[in-house]
């Protein structure tokens, strides 16, 4: 079985398509197309199913996945470990986290870094909570940027910032002049929630259930710069901490208040690692990094 077949098999696992992984390793598909035969007759077995839609793993195939996935990540790191040697400082870092951290948060880190770092790339991908979790687990990513995670036994905590989870709303809105809020005033009018696989939804949904509220919720999303900007357009209220919105608040675009529920007081963003996985030079520099950007912040209480 050689590494070749398998970095083939692996980027068409990864991409669902033997086209875009042809594209990204810069060979041509029937190269990937006889790669992957081979691999299916050393194996015994077929590794993919084919069909208009692109191609998705058999049962072997994902177990195959997981294990290359594991392999080239190990693969990476030691490359890493190999520049760090020879006084090199590149790479690539990935970086799983919540939308919200996007507008405000994450380009200014990134950017404070690539001037010390000009070398080292970023794979940044955002997703709910679960999906973080998941990911650091399943060796997807380097680091993992939870919002009110669960605990789980594989993660360690390298830093984690709490802040009260406050309402946002539009200037023009109702409740725009009060400095705090009772959460059954919130839910008179329409709410912009994210979906239930994130912990935001969770601490919002834990609130409403104590205080025996109905909600009305107009926007269900996986997005949460759009609820956002259905606050900010006056059409629903949403939730988030003040630091992710607060150029926003500053500008005059959106109002931070405060909620009156003992559910929303302590909102916890977490920067996450594999507690037994080392990570790559570049990766701890960024680690470092954001524990420094967090510390900086003055919670809103």
């Amino acid at each position: 079985m050689e590494f070749v077949s398998l970095r083939y098999f692996h980027e068409t696992a990864r991409t669902g398509s033997i086209r875009r992984a042809a594209e990204n390793l810069h060979v041509t598909p029937s190269s990937i197309s006889r790669m992957i035969a081979s691999l299916e007759q050393d194996l015994g077995t077929a590794l993919f199913e084919r069909s208009r839609q692109g191609m998705r793993l058999t049962a072997a195939g994902t177990i195959l996945s997981r294990q290359t996935q594991r392999t080239f990540r190990d693969f990476e790191r030691i490359r890493g470990a190999i520049d760090d040697l020879k006084g090199l400082r590149r790479g690539q870092v990935s970086i799983y986290a919540p939308e919200g951290l996007i507008a405000e948060f994450l380009p200014t880190v990134i950017s404070l870094y690539q001037a010390k770092f000009p070398a080292v790339s970023f794979n940044v991908v955002f997703a709910s909570t679960d999906r973080i979790v998941e990911a650091i687990i399943d060796d997807e990513t380097d680091i993992g940027i939870t919002f009110n995670g669960p605990e789980r036994d594989e993660l360690a905590k390298v830093v984690e910032y709490v802040e009260p989870l406050t309402c946002l709303v539009a200037p023009s809105h109702p409740l725009a002049r009060k400095r705090s809020v009772l959460l059954k005033d919130i839910l008179a009018y329409p709410l912009a929630l994210p979906e239930t696989s994130f912990g935001l939804r969770r601490m919002i949904d834990t609130g409403i259930r104590r205080e025996k509220l109905s909600p009305q919720i107009t926007v269900c999303t996986n997005s949460l710069e759009l609820a956002k900007r259905m606050a900010m357009l006056g059409s629903a209220v949403a939730f988030m901490p003040r630091f992710m919105v607060m150029d926003d608040v500053s500008a005059g675009r959106l109002r931070s208040i405060r909620v009156q529920s003992p559910a929303f007081s302590s909102s916890r963003v977490a920067v996450c690692v594999h507690r037994d996985r080392n990570i790559s030079y570049a990766a701890r520099e960024l680690v470092e990094s954001l524990k420094r950007h967090f510390s900086q912040i003055r919670p809103h209480r």
